[in-house]
């Protein structure tokens, strides 16, 4: 089974040596000695074992919320302590190594990049909304936050169940406009982390990709935040075609190193 979890992977460490150097074209080799996981990649599997955690203890949402904050915080600590230099930002950096940390009301893609386990798990709206909003809240509580997350898991969630495009495109407008086509996009686009600057050029490049592959290339070919912009399309993407090429999979697979992979491979069985 595709994950939104593999594409939000592969989208992360396509994109990584591209971060901040604008690449304004789909020209590029997937995979070089220059790759490598990022902070989207390590959060999310952070997300993706804490869920499994609060699956095993049993925790239900709502009545058990601040169980369910707490085993988030201390996953993502635990392999954000554990992998220091994967690109934070920051704010999220001293979150990260603070005792009880709590929430700085940030409005970055940090917020979305994490979320696509949530969008994996077979919820209600509302309560998938609930879940996001209970994640994001630890640290990005804005309302930027809240909406970027939701609109992730919202799309990624519709993704899995609809082959039409348009009806994808009608639940990402719920959330944000979509005014511009990538080419209208490209030649201006720059570095830009809030939710509101990236997360709809990801919706962009996944409606006007032909394929798993052609949609991180044209998350990439946009510039700015490339690593987090094609791992948030990737997700999306990997819900959508579940078909991502198994030498990509295992190609990407190579850039992590064992606990990371271990995670990523529960979380297939997880939700499997």
């Amino acid at each position: 089974m595709t994950t939104a979890v593999i594409g939000t992977v592969i989208g992360d460490v396509v994109g990584s040596r591209f971060e901040r150097h604008n690449h304004k074209n789909k020209d590029f080799e997937f995979f070089t000695e220059k790759n490598h996981f990022t902070d989207d990649t390590v959060m999310t599997l952070a997300v993706a074992d804490a869920i499994m955690d609060v699956a095993a203890q049993k925790l239900v949402l709502g009545q058990d919320n601040a169980a369910i904050e707490a085993l988030a915080i201390a996953s993502m600590q635990k392999l954000g302590q554990t992998y220091p230099l994967a690109g934070y930002g920051l704010n999220f950096s001293k979150w990260l190594r603070t005792v009880d940390p709590k929430p700085y009301g940030s409005y970055g893609n940090g917020a979305a990049m994490r979320i696509g386990p949530i969008g994996d798990l077979d919820l209600s709206d509302q309560d998938r909304e609930h879940l996001a909003r209970v994640i994001t809240g630890i640290s990005h509580n804005s309302e930027d936050g809240y909406l970027g997350a939701n609109a992730l898991a919202g799309v990624i969630a519709t993704a899995k169940s609809q082959t039409d495009k348009d009806l994808i495109a009608d639940k990402m407008t719920s959330y944000y406009p979509l005014d511009l086509t990538l080419d209208e996009i490209r030649p201006t686009y720059r570095f830009d982390v809030s939710c509101a600057g990236s997360i709809p050029v990801a919706f962009q490049a996944f409606l006007e990709g032909d394929s798993f592959e052609d949609v991180i290339r044209n998350a990439i070919s946009v510039g700015g935040d490339s690593d987090t912009i094609a791992s948030m399309a990737g997700a999306i993407a990997s819900a959508y075609y579940q078909d991502v090429p198994d030498d990509m999979v295992v190609k990407t697979l190579t850039y992590l190193p064992d606990d990371l992979r271990a995670i990523l491979t529960r979380w297939q069985s997880f939700v499997g």
